[in-house]
């Protein structure tokens, strides 16, 4: 009689292989063979994240409006004496512009313009009268020499303030043309010359809180000298 243990052996085989079928059909999942089962545990690959994305420009600032125009520039008046007392000088000032008027009081007079050096530096001419006045404006005040023809004066003239400085008016009086012009100095005292159609005469003193002048019976109004 043959020995039943293979034939047992066969049908537990058989059976289990059946349970495990069934078992895979139940719950889905693969049943590993005897060969996977024996493969070490693998740790699945983490899924990879997806990309950042790119970060965004910085945004440009904003173009710079145009500056905006500063305030007008401030003028400056500078008033004083010839060395020799003979004659007044007053300067007005203004960014890199410059008028002068020289005043003897009497007859003498000249008007000069022109430009001012960054370091203060100043070469004013006269179209009319050929004058010229060389100066620099340092320490707050102006020192140079009036040139008229032959002659030439040097001056120092400290900064005014108003009413000291220098006023200038024009007007058509009776038929004649009138050209005032006044430098008011840091104590009060006044010189100034009116030219009636060319000729100088010693001109009226002026109202240094308002300008006003009387000049042959008609009033007029001294400004403020801007170069």
């Amino acid at each position: 009689m043959k020995h039943p243990g293979p034939l047992i052996t066969l049908f537990a085989g058989l059976v289990l292989g059946l349970f495990m079928l069934s078992l895979n059909a139940t719950t889905g999942e693969p049943v590993p063979s005897s060969r996977d089962r024996d493969r070490p545990a693998v740790s699945p690959s983490p899924s990879p994240s997806p990309p950042a994305p790119p970060s965004p420009s910085p945004t440009p600032p904003p173009a710079a409006s145009p500056t905006a125009p500063t305030q007008a520039q401030a003028q400056v008046e500078f008033a004083g004496r010839t060395n020799d007392d003979t004659a007044s000088v007053a300067i007005s000032v203004r960014g890199d512009k410059a008028i002068a008027y020289f005043c003897d009081g009497r007859t003498r007079e000249a008007w000069m313009r022109g430009p001012v050096e960054e370091d203060g530096d100043m070469h004013l001419t006269s179209s009319e009268s050929g004058a010229k006045l060389d100066a620099v404006m340092t320490g707050g005040k102006v020192t140079g020499t009036v040139e008229i023809g032959e002659q030439n004066w040097p001056f120092t003239a400290d900064k005014a303030v108003k009413p000291s400085g220098l006023y200038r008016a024009t007007a058509q009086v009776r038929g004649a043309e009138l050209r005032g012009g006044w430098i008011i100095l840091q104590d009060g005292r006044q010189v100034g010359i009116v030219s009636r159609d060319g000729k100088p005469a010693a001109a009226p003193p002026i109202d240094p809180e308002t300008g006003a002048v009387t000049v042959d019976g008609t009033q007029l109004t001294a400004r403020p000298v801007v170069p």
